[in-house]
């Protein structure tokens, strides 16, 4: 080596070993950064490690039916129209986007049409001794006598790829954020869960043979939304083999097995795909139990579309209320495809519905013994109960109720004008930033404050604290906003308040209807609808006023639901007509006279 070269190859190792270092700060800074917002707003990272769905993939409604292409020429009825009225399509609710939802091979952007009722649905098979058990798909609701086979290999459980939001995610990050928030659950169960050890054989057949089944089926199939299966008597559940068991008396001749996945969107094959399948089936043999419970068990998902406000609540809240405020407080969630994130969101009401910890179906290996267990939710249309068929009847009055309740909201009832004179009127703007968004939003509320309201405006977006925005929406006597998951709030709102949705253009009326009109009246609220005209839409910007998208919108239905969401609702935003909407304030405020 030359003199010379000794020097600069020692400068050089020096000017990398100072990259080095810079790359390595660099790399640090990062991960701490990162490790501040993980755990400052895990609800918020977490979308993407338990169980949410890649929301541009996320399905809007199990409900999606349009009479289009149909072979008859007529729309094929269910067993919901009565209560609906007309096939409606639902919307794109907290901007999802809806792919299609059947098979393989089927196109995106395809014609609207209704999902498969019979998708999922297993019918029990009794078998001679000796014979496998076999799974048949069971045909519904005047679809005849054939049925065809499907074979079920058992629960979804693969590892997905996180880059779409699907589970699993990172499982040490996981842990930290139960570690985080462990003190914040309940920890103290107050009925009696004990080791196996402890019982003798006679308290075993006391606890658990005091009730039977009887000859009523495992499960129940028929419903159009959710299946679900309800069991008395000896009940064993092996989250280990995601079995749920129901032990047969010696001498029963009962046989069967049934394959569910307990998360309400019966139909969606895409949704369904990532949730775990749990095999409920009569048995006379089984595992020895390890804890016993004196209270029934909910089983249920929460992967699918959870992590958009109106799926937390029109796929979870209302179905698990309607399935589990029977028990006040005495039953016990068992949760497949846990999502961390969402019982922290949402632990007030969990709370309420049950006074003990959950449990985390994947990494539980005990097994369980009831003498009463509820697989899947009661649900049935889109943030709706049916009080026709719900246990105890239940509303969505009652819903409504129970929020304000869970929540402990002061108003359940709202400001009577007159009363207090000095107290205005107060109306709840809801701010949208991406789309669908009030282009005069300042001469909207000139015009309200004009009228004598008192004027609140926020945004309702996923971050939102769940208490402090109930109580806000609790505070005020109107609300309004472009249709949107943050209407969902409404749910918070005290009784004969009055929401207002405005509809953007594009023939999405009975969308909104659906959605939020009919939901609102049900529980016990006002509601006004304001479609906007063409002249108060943004599609002007993007289209000449002769276009067919103004003169016949409901043509472009046909396209697709991915035409209708990026069109109608990504792409639009509202200018509304402040002399053509003030009758709706006007009417708004008469509703708040004695």
């Amino acid at each position: 080596m030359k003199a010379g070269e000794r020097p600069k190859l020692v400068r050089g190792l020096r000017q990398e070993s100072r990259r080095f270092r810079l790359l390595v700060i660099v790399v640090g800074f990062f991960l701490v950064s990162l490790t501040f917002v993980f755990v400052s707003k895990p609800d918020a990272i977490l979308f993407g490690l338990n169980g949410k769905l890649p929301v541009e993939q996320a399905p809007t409604s199990i409900l999606i039916q349009q009479k289009v292409n149909e072979p008859s020429g007529e729309s094929r009825k269910t067993s919901t129209d009565a209560l609906r009225g007309d096939p409606e399509v639902v919307d794109d609710e907290a901007d999802v986007k809806l792919k299609g939802t059947g098979g393989a091979g089927e196109k995106e952007g395809r014609v609207l049409s209704e999902p498969d009722p019979t998708s999922e649905m297993m019918e029990p098979t009794h078998n001679k001794e000796g014979n496998d058990h076999k799974s048949q798909q069971e045909t519904l609701g005047g679809g005849g006598d054939g049925e065809s086979k499907s074979t079920h290999n058992g629960k979804v459980r693969e590892p997905i790829d996180n880059h779409c939001g699907c589970p699993n995610g990172n499982d040490e990050e996981r842990e930290h954020a139960e570690q985080k928030h462990k003190v914040t659950l309940p920890t103290v169960s107050n009925y009696t869960i004990h080791d196996a050890a402890e019982d003798t054989e006679n308290a075993k057949q006391e606890g658990m043979n005091n009730v039977q089944q009887g000859s009523k089926p495992l499960c129940d199939f028929s419903n159009f939304t959710a299946n679900v299966c309800e069991m008395r008597g000896d009940v064993r559940i092996h989250p280990t083999a995601t079995s749920v068991l129901f032990m047969e008396p010696e001498g029963s001749q009962r046989d069967e097995v049934w394959k569910i996945k307990p998360y309400p969107r019966k139909g969606d094959e895409f949704c369904l795909s990532h949730i775990t399948e749990v095999t409920v089936k009569s048995s006379k043999v089984a595992p020895e139990c390890t804890k016993y419970h004196d209270v029934p068990a909910v089983i249920f998902s929460l992967t699918g579309y959870t992590g958009n406000l109106f799926h937390d609540f029109t796929d979870v809240l209302v179905p698990l209320f309607t399935t589990a405020s029977e028990f006040n407080g005495e039953v016990q969630f068992l949760i497949t495809d846990m999502a961390f994130w969402w019982t922290i969101k949402y632990q007030t009401v969990l709370q309420k519905l049950s006074k003990y910890p959950v449990i985390d179906f994947s990494k539980d290996d005990q097994v369980h013994c009831f003498k009463h267990a509820i697989v899947g939710l009661h649900a049935y249309m889109e943030f709706t109960i049916d009080s026709t068929k719900a246990p105890h009847n239940y509303s969505m009055a009652d819903f409504n109720r129970f929020m304000r309740g869970a929540y402990s909201l002061g108003r359940d009832s709202v400001t009577v004008l007159g009363e207090y004179p000095k107290i205005k009127p107060r109306l709840f703007i809801i701010k949208r930033h991406r789309t669908r968004m009030f282009l005069n939003l300042d001469e909207i509320i000139s015009m309200a404050e004009e009228l004598g309201f008192e004027v609140v405006i926020d945004e309702a977006n996923v971050s939102s604290d769940i208490s402090w925005f109930a109580r806000l929406v609790n505070s005020v006597d109107v609300m309004m906003g472009v249709h949107g998951a943050g209407l969902t709030n409404c749910v918070f709102l005290p009784q004969n308040a009055t929401l207002i949705q405005i509809v953007p253009w594009g023939g999405l009326d009975w969308i909104s209807r659906t959605d939020f009109g009919n939901p609102a009246e049900l529980m016990g609220l006002r509601y006004k609808q304001y479609s906007i005209d063409v002249d108060e839409s943004s599609l002007t910007d993007q289209y000449p006023r002769d276009h067919e998208i103004f003169n016949n919108p409901i043509s472009f239905h046909q396209r697709g639901f991915d035409f209708i969401r990026q069109t109608f609702m990504d792409k639009q935003n509202v200018k509304l007509d402040c002399k053509r909407f003030r009758p709706i304030l006007l009417e708004a405020l008469d509703n708040l006279n004695p």
